[in-house]
């Protein structure tokens, strides 16, 4: 798992690549997160792109910092979903809770939704 951050508008873009796993991938990410939020930043877009799979504690560690952003009055949406974790989302009844965060397929800017909202 390799992860860059950028920042577009009032957002922190944390741009992932590689599985988001158990072990390195899930404490990577957990470390940036860490980070960000020390730095003040509580709107956060993860780049899906370039993951290609997430298990379980993948999947985890994105809904532990949506419900730590939200409670402080931020929030986390996730950008360029592919169909296998837009399904996994489903399955677990969780797509209600990013229904309308996602950006673009194409790219769009993390204040963008998919809903045009």
């Amino acid at each position: 798992m390799k992860i860059e951050a950028r920042e577009e508008g009032d957002f922190m873009i944390l741009d992932l690549q590689g599985k988001l796993l158990l072990g390195d991938g899930v404490e990577l990410l957990r470390e940036e997160m860490e980070k960000l939020i020390r730095a003040g930043h509580t709107r956060v877009a993860l780049n899906l792109a370039g993951v290609p799979y997430l298990d379980s504690a993948g999947l985890g560690e994105i809904v532990r910092w949506y419900t730590s952003l939200r409670r402080k009055n931020g929030n986390l949406r996730l950008l360029n979903l592919n169909t296998r974790i837009r399904d996994l989302l489903t399955v677990a009844k969780l797509v209600q809770f990013f229904e309308g965060e996602e950006a673009d397929r194409s790219g769009g800017s993390a204040g963008a939704t998919s809903s045009g909202a």
